[in-house]
């Protein structure tokens, strides 16, 4: 997901729950087609390792459990299969800090009109992981200390990205940053913008630097992020949320 849309805002399950038990609650119907689709999926590993010091890292697939939960949802995602998500979810998830929250809540949201929340569904599932033992958070970056002000700070997303003197990519190159964070230098855009005016630490010189980095390669530190911990012994996503 591009940065412009944070600032601008700040194995299909069909089947398997129509083979349960009609005269159980949906919520227990709910917790026994996520079981049966987390089992039916293998652990998986994140991709390889990039490098940056905010680059994305494992520390989820020792948990037990976990593989399979976050394979499962990356399939649910994949296939925008909302029940799926839904099954994966803990009923009293945490959705927004307005208030919004539960399995019902985020169901009518993954079916709105906009494909936003599952495209921040998409990008949160590549970010990589982050565990203390009990609960996960992804992406990994946002279990970490980052030393800049949440508000202002951005991961550049990728490895060797361009930090150029002038919003337009023929000006003079002033550094490349690989998953590091900056921080933006002015507030305004404007519709079309594809650059930012951010300033960061050269990562070769160490000298404070400032310049334009392509929004396609800049993530707000506080955009789409997931909460997940064990419940009755399950992993169950407990917060998909945005903002501060």
């Amino acid at each position: 997901m591009t940065v412009r849309r944070a600032l601008l805002a700040v194995l299909p399950l069909v089947a398997v729950l129509s083979a349960c038990d009609r005269g159980n609650p949906p919520s227990e119907q709910l917790e026994s087609a996520a079981e049966a689709l987390v089992a039916e999926v293998d652990g998986e590993s994140l991709p390889p390792q990039p490098t940056g010091p905010y680059a994305p890292r494992d520390e989820c697939l020792d948990q037990p459990g976990a593989g399979e939960f976050l394979a499962a949802l990356r399939t649910a995602a994949a296939s925008r299969d909302t029940e799926a998500v839904v099954a994966l979810a803990a009923e009293d998830i945490y959705l927004d800090f307005g208030g919004g929250a539960g399995r019902d809540e985020l169901r009518a949201r993954l079916n709105g009109e906009d494909d936003y929340l599952w495209l921040a569904l998409d990008d949160v599932l590549t970010l990589g992981c982050a565990s203390d033992g009990a609960t996960m958070t992804l992406p990994w970056y946002f279990a970490q200390t980052i030393p800049v002000d949440p508000f202002e700070g951005l991961i550049v997303t990728g490895e060797d990205v361009p930090m150029y003197a002038a919003a337009d990519p023929a000006s003079d190159l002033v550094a490349r940053f690989s998953w590091d964070v900056v921080t933006l230098t002015a507030y305004t855009t404007e519709p079309g913008d594809e650059f930012l005016p951010v300033g960061g630490t050269n990562p070769e010189s160490g000298e404070r630097v400032e310049g334009f980095m392509a929004m396609e390669n800049l993530r707000s530190i506080i955009d789409y992020r997931i909460g997940a911990a064990r419940r009755n012994g399950r992993w169950h996503m407990t917060s998909f949320i945005a903002g501060d």
